[in-house]
C-alpha cells in the first residue's frame, strides 16, 4: 500500500467533500420532522402490545 503525505492527503479529502450533495435546510426540516413522527408512532404501537400483553399474562394467571 502507498503512503501517501499530509497534504496530498487533505487535498484528496476536500476534493471529495467537494462533491457531496448537501441537503437542504427544508429537506432537513422535513426528515428531522418524520423522525419525530415515526418515533412517537412506534412507541405508541409498543406501548399498546405492551399493554395488550401485560392484560393477557394478568386475565390467564391471576
Amino acid at each position: 500500500m502507498a503512503k501517501t503525505n499530509p497534504l496530498t492527503f487533505l487535498q484528496q479529502v476536500r476534493t471529495e467533500v467537494g462533491k457531496v450533495v448537501w441537503p437542504t435546510r427544508r429537506e432537513v426540516v422535513l426528515t428531522t420532522i418524520m423522525v419525530f413522527i415515526m418515533a412517537a408512532l412506534m412507541a405508541t404501537f409498543f406501548s399498546l402490545v405492551d399493554l395488550g400483553i401485560r392484560t393477557g399474562l394478568r386475565a390467564i394467571l391471576g
